[in-house]
């Protein structure tokens, strides 16, 4: 299985500077420091949760930040509103991954829980996103609520931050070693232990180290790390683990004979992996990996869930062990609440974010990690080796995607095309179905397929591609550019 992602850059999309409007996408709210990501909007949106809350009796939030440029800040500026209209704030006195956050709605029953980053986007952008019981992301409906209460008008409420803190409102506090305990108990140290891997670590300058080098050094692993200072520039680079972006990470794990190489983005929700032999696994072959070790070699049971956007070859994985694969649309509360209602014992997405039953409802890198360390002590086999044995019984799919940035114009000129004149290009295969559920899906009678749609966090139309061979996957990838004009 081989993954190759193209970037095709047009004409910078328009946005209206200074904008006081707050939409929620897939993950969160996330826009331009400056342009959108404003004290005054980060202010209204607390605003208007304060005033949900207040109406519907909740008066304790869990709240945290990453280390991007402003999370702090932001962070307390969110929380003297909380504050002001009597709401108690647990306070994360530090930077902390975003799981850690959704970790501490769970344990302390929080109704909703607030973390201050932009994840995976560009330097430029920060954001928010909010969880609800449990530890998930927001419903679409939830987000929908405080939007309208923006678009109403709020009457903005707060107390300075210091002077909240001495008054008992906001509480300062720190889940590090109930978050870490907590996915120790959940992973079989003892079998780490036995083999003293040799593991390099990327944060990708986020906010990991700490908690995945305590649990990894517990486990007795020889653990070093690079790009773990604090930038809020992130080093020049995306902080997003793709093939492109790891490179440093690959060739230090060959150079080092590092057993395995492991990266996460900016707030720790979603992982990257460099195999010991320098290959990037991609997190489409990561969910494959650990759904089919689950199964095989734990002897556990359960459905797996996954987005429109990642590989069908969890569904064959699933069908021989007597199971079923859930297909939703893009963005993790979905995930979350198909896994709820299914009992399923994994679900993910092929951009990188997973759980499994038992843990947080929301993607957890950490954990994810942690997971896949155990996989290779337990099976005492290489990730190629297992991805070999994966292909032997399932066989192989290669998947590509390319993104495209548009102007305004343009993106009225697509959403025409492809969600109101409902056109497809021809593209030389058999269909089964065509499905709109989340953009554009076209299933082929061979069991291949391909997607456009725009994403809910960058302004970017995304097509993703999967066949039994990666050219006729970038085939019907080219064809769909054409057909867009892209």
């Amino acid at each position: 299985m081989s993954f190759v992602k193209r970037f095709c850059v047009g004409e910078d999309y328009k946005q209206e500077t200074g904008s006081s409007m707050v939409k929620f996408g897939t993950g969160g709210w996330r826009a331009i420091i400056g342009d959108e990501f404003t004290k005054e909007n980060v202010c209204k949106l607390t605003q208007a949760m304060a005033d949900e809350m207040t109406e519907n009796g909740f008066d304790k939030i869990v709240m945290g930040y990453d280390r991007r440029f402003l999370s702090d800040m932001a962070a307390k500026w969110a929380a003297e509103v909380f504050a002001g209209n009597g709401i108690r704030v647990f306070f994360m006195k530090k930077d902390v991954p975003t799981p850690m956050v959704m970790y501490g709605v769970k344990t302390m029953c929080t109704k909703y829980g607030m973390a201050v980053t932009a994840s995976h986007n560009p330097a430029e952008y920060n954001g928010i996103k909010v969880f609800t019981e449990g530890g998930r992301d927001a419903a679409e409906e939830v987000t929908e609520l405080f939007e309208k209460r923006m678009e109403k008008g709020v009457d903005v409420r707060k107390i300075p931050f210091e002077k909240a803190v001495e008054q008992g409102i906001i509480e300062l506090g720190d889940l590090s070693n109930q978050f870490i305990d907590s996915i120790i108990s959940m992973i079989d140290m003892e079998a780490i232990k036995k083999r003293n891997l040799k593991v390099l670590l990327d944060p990708m300058f986020g906010v990991s180290r700490t908690s995945l080098q305590t649990i990894l050094m517990t486990a007795r692993c020889d653990v070093d790390i690079i790009n773990d200072r604090h930038d809020t520039l992130f080093g020049g680079r995306l902080p997003s683990p793709s093939a492109k972006t790891l490179t440093r990470l690959r060739d230090m794990v060959v150079e080092g004979k590092y057993d395995v190489g492991i990266a996460t983005d900016g707030d720790a929700d979603r992982i990257g992996i460099i195999d010991d032999r320098g290959d990037f696994i991609h997190p489409n072959q990561i969910m494959c990996l650990l759904y089919y070790y689950m199964l095989r070699y734990k002897g556990w049971e359960g459905d797996v869930v996954r987005n429109l956007a990642t590989t069908h070859l969890l569904d064959r994985i699933a069908d021989a062990h007597g199971f079923k694969c859930h297909e939703v649309p893009v963005g993790f509360k979905h995930i979350s609440s198909k896994m709820e209602e299914t009992d399923a014992l994994i679900g993910g997405e092929s951009s990188g974010g997973l759980t499994i039953r038992g843990h947080i409802k929301g993607k957890d890198g950490i954990f994810a990690s942690s997971l896949l360390v155990e996989l290779i002590c337990v099976t005492g086999k290489s990730l190629s080796t297992l991805l070999d044995e994966i292909y032997g019984s399932f066989g192989k799919l290669e998947m590509c995607e390319t993104d495209y940035k548009f102007t305004h114009e343009k993106k009225e000129e697509l959403e025409k095309l492809l969600f109101e004149d409902k056109k497809i290009p021809d593209f030389g295969v058999e269909i089964e179905k065509v499905s709109y559920r989340d953009g554009l899906k076209v299933y082929f009678k061979n069991g291949g397929w391909i997607i456009a749609r725009f994403s809910g966090t960058e302004p970017l139309i995304r097509v993703f591609a999967e066949m039994e061979k990666v050219e006729d996957a970038w085939k019907i990838c080219d064809k769909m550019q054409a057909f867009l004009g892209l």
